[in-house]
């Protein structure tokens, strides 16, 4: 690994550190996941930044397939591993470990490292990364706006729609298809492996995104149906009186 990446990865760790202190100090009332999810929406957002002004060729984003990383595609690379082997280690530190997330960044990190090391594969991993992060911004801001007050409101089931529409589009459209050229491409079988991994955590995510918008949107005609009747009945009750 090149002595410039080290130093961006220990320079992003604690520039992502240094970042969640200060909005503890700012939110003190807030909570470890409220400050925590803002760090994450500014890496989300970010990443998608970096890795669309390290496209090449845009008639073919995730060209050159197989062939050695470029300076750029390496730092956009390496700020996203920092950023994870930050929020790793700060999840242990909240109330609860979420284990679903925990193996997704151990494969990501992994995943990473290994381009990194090899110096080989940017196309593909920036492509990834594009998808993966395009739809954190509208995760994460579904649980702040619960924070915040806005649970069960239209706010907060037009960010759910939002993040549901984007995960799918993304991961579940664009993702096999980075995956597939990432598989059939003459790639480390580890960096192959870990595109594999990824897709079939994607998949997981998105059978459990598609069974809580279900529930949200039964949610929301049961409640609209039951405040129709209840309006028909106040109704009939003024015209009787």
């Amino acid at each position: 690994m090149e002595e410039y990446i080290k130093k961006t990865i220990f320079v992003g760790v604690f520039s992502w550190t240094i970042t969640f202190f200060l909005l503890r100090k700012i939110f003190p009332k807030r909570s470890f996941d409220f400050c925590n999810r803002i760090v994450s929406t500014i890496h989300a957002i970010l990443a998608v930044t970096l890795a669309t002004l390290s496209v090449q060729d845009w008639k073919c984003p995730i060209c050159p397939v197989a062939s050695k990383s470029s300076n750029r595609q390496m730092e956009v690379l390496a700020v996203s591993l920092s950023y994870l082997i930050y929020d790793m280690v700060c999840c242990l530190f909240d109330e609860r470990i979420n284990w679903d997330n925990t193996i997704h960044h151990l494969v990501s990190i992994v995943g990473l490292m290994a381009t990194l090391s090899y110096q080989k594969s940017g196309s593909e991993l920036v492509g990834a990364l594009w998808v993966s992060e395009m739809s954190s911004p509208f995760l994460h801001l579904r649980e702040i706006l619960k924070e915040l007050g806005y649970k069960d409101t239209p706010l907060n089931l037009s960010a759910d729609i939002l993040f549901a529409s984007i995960f799918t589009f993304a991961r579940m459209m664009i993702g096999p298809y980075i995956t597939y050229v990432t598989v059939t491409s003459n790639n480390p079988i580890l960096i192959k492996t870990m595109a594999l991994g990824l897709l079939l955590v994607s998949a997981f995510w998105f059978f459990k995104i598609v069974r809580m918008m279900k529930f949200k949107l039964t949610k929301k005609k049961s409640s609209t149906s039951k405040n129709g009747i209840k309006h028909t009945n106040n109704i009939k009750r003024k015209t009787a009186n």
